[in-house]
């Protein structure tokens, strides 16, 4: 064909009119091998008299509508399904009109010039108009009498047309499939909402204006470069609705002609091509289990990450949009719709939840436990949509349980990885104790590790019931629904399973700071440690609503009651003595007669406590302002009183001069400054005092 015949191929195919495509005609006899250029001159000039003739002979019978030719092919198949069906009084198939043959022949002939046209760059699919609709009704019209010629296989007379008229229709469908493969691959861009997958209703409206003879039905397939790795949560790449009209049309007279399988194929190949190419360019690829096991925890860490994008954005937009375009592509066949998406979306999740399993395999850690809680989450979410997305697919309750099967894999890693923190607290046996009684590195480590596990409370809540259930034999098989974390579990008679686990751990992390406080030689200061400590869990646990409603107000209350009673033990061991040295016992003699040496004594050893305490507890550390406020106010309330009515009644024994300087070292104000000087963390100036 000539570059010309392409540039006409959209006004070509109306009957009667100036660029009309006829029938080939039947050849005359070539001329003999003998015959000299003059005789071969003659001989195309009669041909090509006898193709005019027979041109005209066409317009004649067909006229300029073309409505009338689908008409009367019609008309012939009813003739041939109403003798089938014993309703022609004759009983017998009906003649074969010739307006049959030269039908076939045109639609050939126009096949054939859509066909070639591509290789100029010219596709039928994309520059659609008024011509390329018919063609497509006409190609619908061959599918209809091949399926009535199918009574008629062993009637002679039928032959020579069934074969013909399979010809075509196997031509047909190989241009279709060729052309919506190629619309679908071609056509691809990001649509917003306002184009967004036409709904069923508004398809029946767009297939009426795609079968009419309106102008309007021309329009160019706009090819929009997409990047699915930047899309944004909730974007679907997709094609206009006048795009997705054409596929639908397509698709229809592909499967009424029998050619579901190939449709179905060229659908599939494209959609799981996008499809992959989508993970891809969100990060994420195929990775094989031995690759997997064998990944550092750094990159695996990115990977996960990766995954979990990938899953959502399956979750939230893909599988969405995917099932709408199904649906609308093939909205006349929803059986059709429904297991293409299920096949393509399934093929989708058996590759995410490959990388789910293998994640699950791999070594487990205290640092993997919140990837492996996001991985959990995702699941679950991936199963919830189950539901709405795969309703009616053959398939979904296999996928369904292999997802939930996968999902309860790497729950039953979680609950194995928190478990271990148990074994941590108990394998943390070191006899150096922390200096100046600060708080424990392990303590640090667990509270913050448990503070950020009860950000996934509820998760947890879950994954512990779950695993309890499926070690119990009587398991209950509950839905995800009936799953619902009760917030006030944890002031029940039965804590959930990861409440009493978390009891456990803080059981534990007390039991190990009792034995590292004994690691003090210092009473006082294994005191401190306890206080320190105690006062950091409290803290934690008062930040995280998460926390406190696991273990609750009576856990709470009883961890409260023990600070306490570290403090009054400290008091105890360090000053009880400091006030023995201010008491009046055995100071008086008979009435108005006082010990003097015994007062200097005691004077003396008061002094040299508090010096001893001034030297060792400025070392101490508590770091929490409150904590450190709350014993430094303490102190000064015990200890100035007694020191004040000590020096009010005693002072005075003393000669003035160098002997009050000697013995007085501390004045009460002097007294009150070295107290709050204390647990500072610093050494104190040990200058002498002057009252």
């Amino acid at each position: 064909m000539e570059k010309n015949d392409c540039d006409e191929t959209t006004a070509s195919f109306s009957i009667g009119g100036e660029k009309e495509k006829l029938v080939e005609p039947e050849r005359l006899s070539a001329p003999p091998d003998h015959e000299d250029a003059k005789d071969r001159s003659i001989h195309d000039n009669k041909e090509e008299e006898h193709r005019r003739e027979k041109n005209k002979s066409n317009e004649a019978d067909l006229g300029s509508n073309f409505q009338n030719f689908f008409q009367e092919i019609d008309r012939f198949a009813n003739e041939i399904s109403n003798a089938k069906n014993n309703r022609d009084p004759e009983g017998n198939p009906p003649d074969i009109p010739s307006y049959v043959e030269k039908f076939e022949a045109i639609l050939e002939g126009e096949i054939t010039k859509f066909d070639s046209c591509k290789d100029h760059g010219v596709k039928w699919s994309r520059d659609f108009n008024e011509d390329s609709a018919k063609l497509l009704e006409g190609i619908g019209k061959v599918s209809m009498l091949n399926d009535a010629l199918g009574s008629c296989m062993l009637n002679p007379k039928y032959t020579s047309l069934i074969n013909r008229t399979g010809n075509l229709m196997q031509q047909a469908m190989v241009f279709l499939e060729e052309e919506f493969r190629s619309l679908m691959e071609d056509c691809l861009g990001i649509v917003g909402d306002s184009c967004a997958v036409v709904a069923a209703s508004d398809l029946k409206k767009k297939q009426s204006s795609f079968k009419s003879t309106s102008t309007e039905m021309a329009d160019r397939c706009i090819i929009q470069e997409s990047d699915s790795g930047n899309m944004t949560e909730g974007s679907f790449p997709t094609y206009s609705p006048e795009i997705i009209s054409r596929l639908n049309m397509m698709a229809k007279v592909m499967i009424s002609g029998g050619y579901e399988t190939e449709c179905c194929q060229a659908y599939s190949i494209v959609r799981r091509h996008w499809f992959e190419d989508s993970l891809v360019k969100a990060g994420f690829e195929k990775i094989s289990i031995e690759d997997v096991q064998k990944m550092n925890w750094e990159p695996l860490e990115g990977e996960i990450a990766t995954w979990i994008k990938a899953s959502k954005l399956c979750i939230t937009s893909y599988f969405s949009g995917e099932k709408k375009l199904s649906e609308a592509v093939f909205s006349d066949h929803p059986s059709i719709s429904r297991s293409l998406f299920g096949n393509l979306a399934g093929g989708i999740v058996i590759q995410l939840l490959n990388f789910a399993e293998a994640v699950a395999m791999t070594k487990r850690s205290a640092e993997r436990l919140f990837k492996f809680l996001d991985i959990y989450e995702t699941l679950r979410d991936l199963i919830e949509s189950m539901d709405r997305l795969f309703q009616g697919w053959e398939s979904s309750p296999e996928l369904k349980s292999e997802t939930a099967s996968t999902r309860c894999r790497v729950g039953e890693a979680a609950v194995s990885i928190f478990s271990d923190l148990e074994n941590s607290i108990k394998a943390d046996s070191g006899k150096t104790p922390v200096p100046g009684g600060a708080v424990h590195p392990l303590t640090r480590y667990v509270m913050n590790y448990v503070k950020y596990a009860c950000e996934y409370k509820d998760t947890l809540e879950q994954v512990f019931q779950e695993n309890q259930n499926s070690e119990n034999s009587h398991t209950i098989h509950r839905s995800d629904n009936q799953m619902e974390t009760n917030h006030n579990r944890a002031e029940e008679k039965h804590p959930s399973p990861f409440a009493v686990k978390l009891m456990m751990v803080m059981d534990l992390l007390d039991s190990n700071l009792e034995a590292k406080s004994k690691l003090y030689k210092d009473p006082s200061l294994s005191y401190i440690f306890l206080m320190n400590n105690g006062r950091y869990i409290m803290q934690k646990i008062k930040g995280s609503a998460e926390i406190l409603n696991l273990l609750g107000d009576t856990w709470r209350r009883k961890r409260s009651s023990n600070l306490r009673q570290y403090h009054k033990n400290y008091q105890r061991e360090t000053w009880s003595k400091v006030l023995g040295c201010l008491k009046d016992e055995g100071l008086q003699q008979g009435k108005g007669s006082i010990v003097k040496p015994l007062l200097k004594e005691r004077f003396k050893s008061f002094n040299s406590m508090i010096d001893d305490i001034r030297k060792t507890q400025s070392l101490w550390v508590v770091s929490d302002e409150q904590l450190q406020s709350e014993l430094r106010v303490s102190i000064t309330a015990v200890v100035i009183p007694a020191y004040r009515s000590f020096l009010g009644r005693f002072q005075q024994y003393l000669a003035p001069g160098r002997q009050t300087e000697k013995y007085v070292k501390y004045g009460p104000d002097e007294l009150e400054t070295a107290i709050d000087e204390l647990f500072d963390g610093t050494p104190t100036s040990m200058a002498k005092k002057k009252t």
